[in-house]
């Protein structure tokens, strides 16, 4: 039986030899996915896509919760409908892949492979909405899109991903902005209390703003590594997708205005942040919320009498009590199922032997520490909860200390260079005086771009980190995924 530091898994590479290989062997090994013959592309494997359907389930229903409603759109958008707005288009269009023959036929007007919907709905919304009573529409999808991606890595940058897409039309900006960043604080409440994952909540620059929108929010993670992960965005457009389109609607004045809008999404990129901020050397380490199994029974001499019956009744119980749980009767050894359930992250494993029976307990241990926990059978489906819980905060807390050791305080570049280089990755809390110009030269001095404006803003001087004028907010900058 390994003790508590001792590595189960010789197979996967240790991420401080090389962080993108350990990602990539767990990807692979806890069986999330497999690559295809269609470049940049993968299968999501069984175990993989039950963590999506988890997060999907949860934020799902707290979309719900707000008044929004599932639609679907096509998944393709004719070239002409796509160059209504040109922000927008000019932001997408390295990324665009393109359908230009339907069987043998050249398409006189080519499509493209959804690689974002705000036309679509755009086109729908001047179709539906008239009056302000048709007003606001809360829409909601769950597709997948294509982005022509250069430099693909599985969950977290891959040509074809699955996403939802928020899309909502308003009366009034206010009423826009508000809904804007009310979805922002739904990504934060989620990531934070179901993911375990910390996040810093801000303002996009307006030179990382989304193509076409007036502000972007974002919310930002700190990866084991000390790079950073946009792991949520919610989009103001104002009314510029509304006049491009020609969306409008007659006010309680019987006047013609133009409506304003949002868009806000996640995607399985999600997956990728859980293994870079809670994954160690022996695998996974998932927050129970969305684990698609969040405790396994492994017998422990199952051949001898009463073993897999007192561990079939274990499993009844925590089954009836809504606990995903798993049995695994199968002959493999101990050892193997220990190292096989810490590679696929499991939040608690229960062990339960012939020994175990005669003192009417079982043995308990939560997979971010490894610490064991002797539980008597008859308490086991009240402490079952508490260790879950116990494995949230446990992760959540390794998390936001990874993150106060890597975030550094810079009044320079010079004191970002030295910072990192003698750190290494992490966030970069510095002043900026809000010019372009300033923003590109300190990632072109320093390695690290611009990540958010944090809304908690708290002074490390009066001068920006570049060009030393006057300084108008904080800038969080890091190296980014």
């Amino acid at each position: 039986m390994a003790k508590k530091n001792e590595k189960m898994v010789d197979a996967i590479t240790s991420m401080n030899e090389d962080f993108a290989k350990w990602y990539t062997d767990i990807c692979k090994k806890a069986e999330l996915i497999e690559y295809t013959s269609v470049k940049g592309c993968m299968v999501i494997r069984p175990y993989g896509y039950a963590i999506w359907e988890n997060i999907q389930k949860i934020l799902d229903s707290m979309f719900k919760e707000l008044g929004h409603e599932n639609v679907c759109m096509p998944m393709f958008i004719p070239e002409s409908l796509l160059q209504k707005e040109k922000d927008h288009v000019e932001g997408f269009a390295p990324e665009v892949a393109w359908v230009t023959h339907g069987g043998s036929e050249k398409l006189e007007d080519r499509l493209c492979v959804r690689p974002t919907s705000e036309t679509l709905f755009c086109e729908h919304y001047a179709n539906i909405v008239h009056s302000y009573r048709d007003l606001p529409k809360l829409y909601n999808q769950w597709v997948s899109v294509v982005r022509w991606e250069k430099t693909t890595r599985p969950f977290l940058r891959s040509r074809e991903f699955l996403w939802q897409e928020g899309h909502t039309i308003h009366a009034t900006a206010q009423e826009a902005i508000e809904e804007t960043e009310r979805m922002l604080n739904c990504y934060a409440d989620f990531c934070e209390k179901s993911l375990a994952m910390p996040i810093i909540k801000g303002r996009k620059t307006d030179s990382d703003k989304f193509a076409g929108a007036e502000a972007t929010y974002a919310i930002e993670a700190l990866m084991h590594d000390g790079k950073a992960l946009q792991a949520g965005t919610s989009h103001y457009f104002g009314d510029g997708f509304a006049r491009a389109f020609d969306i409008q609607f007659t006010n309680k004045e019987n006047k013609l205005q133009y409506p304003h809008q949002t868009s806000w999404g996640v995607t399985t990129r999600l997956i990728g942040a859980i293994i870079m901020t809670h994954g160690d050397d022996n695998g996974l380490a998932l927050p129970p919320a969305v684990a698609p199994v969040q405790a396994v029974i492994v017998p422990i001499a199952q051949h001898k009498e009463g073993v897999l019956e007192k561990a079939e009744e274990l499993y009844n119980a925590l089954k009836a009590n809504g606990i995903r749980v798993k049995l695994d009767d199968t002959n493999n050894s101990p050892g193997w199922k220990f190292a096989e359930y810490e590679m696929k992250g499991v939040p608690v494993r229960i062990e339960i032997g012939p020994k175990d029976i005669e003192n009417n307990q079982c043995v308990v241990v939560t997979r971010h520490n490894r610490e064991k926990t002797f539980v008597s059978l008859d308490e086991l489906v009240d402490v079952i909860p508490v260790k879950l819980q116990e494995v949230h905060d446990g992760l959540y807390e390794r998390a936001l200390e990874n993150r106060k050791n890597k975030t550094y305080q810079c009044k320079t570049m010079d004191e970002i260079i030295s910072a990192l280089e003698e750190n290494g990755d992490g966030f970069v809390e510095a002043m900026w005086c809000g010019e372009e110009s300033c923003e590109d030269e300190v990632k072109e001095k320093t390695g690290v771009g611009s990540r958010c404006i944090p809304f908690e803003q708290h002074e490390i001087s009066d001068k920006c980190v570049c060009c030393g004028k006057p300084a108008k907010k904080m800038v969080l900058w890091g190296k980014a995924y």
